[in-house]
């Protein structure tokens, strides 16, 4: 079970609180939680659903009474019945109602609630709300706690696929098969989990290598299904992007800011940064290659997503997304465009709350989860998300010096077979003042096609002509990156410094 909300909810129950909306997608996991702290604690652990009502089975009272007060489906039918049929209970007891989110729009039943609170606590009872994501009226917010169940943590995992493991034929000694397993796991639901690894092991005819990569496969299949978020890979780290030397030494400062050692070195763990800059030159590649850097999974939160999906409601893909994250920590968390993202939500009524929501989650996490989230138009960005707390730091990034134009030149040389010692590359630099790091790529790429088509190696040529037949996107955006440069100027540090570059637009 997760050991700190265990603990959380226990503290609740003990301490006399007679409401707690628990969220969680997890309803047999969550059940199976309940009923062992309704046990702790001396209770029975009785649930009620809007089809059947009170489960008769799990209330222990004389038969006879038992057969006058609770047969199955008494209270069923609304949430207002429900809270009747559990004020005739006397005993304590946790009542777990399920499908909560559904149910919180009756007012009578949230009036007869309340009314029932007093006598509800005074018998040592206490309703739980279980639901995914839950809202509550007003009237019930002071009255509640809220608790959230995360997602199994990887001891919780080995823990069940050791059980697993146990009743199969070719069972044997595979702890470190196991480990992969589990970590390889996280992220999942219990019984996600569960599916994945009895398919896993049926194939792969066995707990072996195969095993744990189909885990791995399966489980990206399985998170597929969460419309905000996917699994990214890259194979470069930083050395791989050019430039952006001052962002570089920032990230590299805080690679070992994630452990033990740092935390007793009095450290917080770091956060994330914001990434505000001219497009394509490089803002998505390094959150990309900052994962590959530090080992770290990435993945990639798209909140426009959220507001499109037909399946979840945005509170609830956010909400899945954060505890996949959080579940998977260390990891790094990247969100593309962020201003997007705000500006998908602005025709969706519930967008205030979902953001809200979403800033308060950046302001006080306090797992492992790095994000790295990048802009191109800070206009659209509200003033909240620039607010110190949400991120450790703000970086500008703007269009390439002319040593990281080299640099940049340099890496999709050597990453297409070439050597770029056999170029003039400071020359080429110098005629390429103007373009962004993508098309200092596309340069390169121009030039191989050029000699491809021809049947000859590439030439310095050809690398001229590419530059010269690509319009900038300086040009066709100038004021626009001007006017974000100004609005940088004292609000971000800049990525990169370089004297000659500032002069250079200055000038312009």
């Amino acid at each position: 079970m997760s050991t700190a909300c265990a603990e959380e909810l226990q503290l609740l129950i003990r301490s006399g609180w007679s409401l707690i909306a628990l969220e969680s997608s997890e309803e047999d996991r969550a059940l199976g939680l309940l009923r062992r702290i309704a046990q702790a604690t001396e209770r029975r652990c009785i649930t009620w659903t809007l089809a059947s009502g009170l489960d008769a089975r799990e209330i222990d009272s004389p038969l006879e009474e038992r057969k006058a007060k609770f047969t199955d489906g008494s209270g069923s039918g609304s949430l207002n019945e429900g809270v009747i049929g559990i004020s005739a209970y006397e005993d304590p007891a946790v009542f777990v109602v399920l499908d909560a989110h559904r149910l919180l729009d009756d007012p009578m039943a949230i009036r007869r609630l309340r009314d029932r609170l007093p006598q509800i606590a005074a018998r040592r009872q206490v309703i739980v709300l279980l639901g995914p994501v839950l809202h509550l009226p007003v009237e019930l917010l002071r009255e509640a706690a809220t608790v959230e169940l995360p997602l199994p943590n990887e001891a919780e995992l080995l823990s069940l696929f050791e059980r697993l493991h146990e009743k199969r034929a070719d069972a044997g000694s595979n702890s470190q098969l196991l480990s992969s397993a589990a970590r390889s796991a996280l992220g999942l639901t219990g019984s996600e989990a569960v599916r994945v690894f009895r398919k896993s092991c049926a194939k792969s005819r066995g707990l072996n290598d195969d095993a744990v990569e189909e885990i791995v496969r399966e489980k990206r299949r399985a998170l597929g299904r969460t419309p905000a978020l996917s699994f990214h890979q890259f194979d470069g780290g930083l050395g791989d992007v050019g430039g952006l030397g001052e962002l570089k030494l920032w990230l590299q400062d805080r690679r070992r800011a994630f452990g033990s050692e740092a935390r007793s070195f009095g450290l917080p763990t770091p956060r994330g940064l914001l990434l505000l800059g001219v497009q394509g030159c490089g803002k998505s590649l390094c959150a990309k290659a900052v994962a590959r850097e530090w080992h770290f999974p990435l993945l990639r939160l798209d909140l426009a997503a959220t507001f499109s999906s037909g399946t979840q409601s945005p509170e609830q893909a956010i909400r899945e997304a954060v505890l996949v994250a959080e579940s998977l920590a260390p990891a790094v968390l990247w969100i593309d465009e962020i201003e997007k993202g705000f500006a998908a939500s602005e025709s969706d009524p519930s967008a205030s709350r979902v953001f809200g929501a979403f800033l308060t989650w950046l302001s006080e996490k306090d797992s492992p989860v790095f994000v790295v989230a990048t802009a191109n138009d800070v206009t659209a960005l509200p003033p909240e998300l620039l607010r110190r707390g949400r991120f450790d730091d703000l970086f500008f990034v703007d269009l390439p010096t002319e040593n990281e134009r080299v640099e940049i030149l340099a890496i999709h040389l050597r990453r297409r077979g070439r050597d770029p010692l056999q170029f003039k590359l400071a020359d080429l630099a110098a005629q390429a003042a103007r373009l962004s790091g993508a098309e200092l790529e596309q340069v390169v790429t121009a030039a191989l096609y050029g000699a491809f088509a021809e049947s000859r190696e590439i030439s310095e040529t050809d690398l001229e002509n590419a530059i010269h037949d690509t319009v900038p996107l300086y040009d066709t955006y100038e004021e626009r990156i001007k006017e974000l440069r100004d609005w940088a100027k004292g609000r971000a540090r800049p990525a990169s410094i370089d004297a000659k570059m500032v002069e250079l637009f200055a000038e312009r």
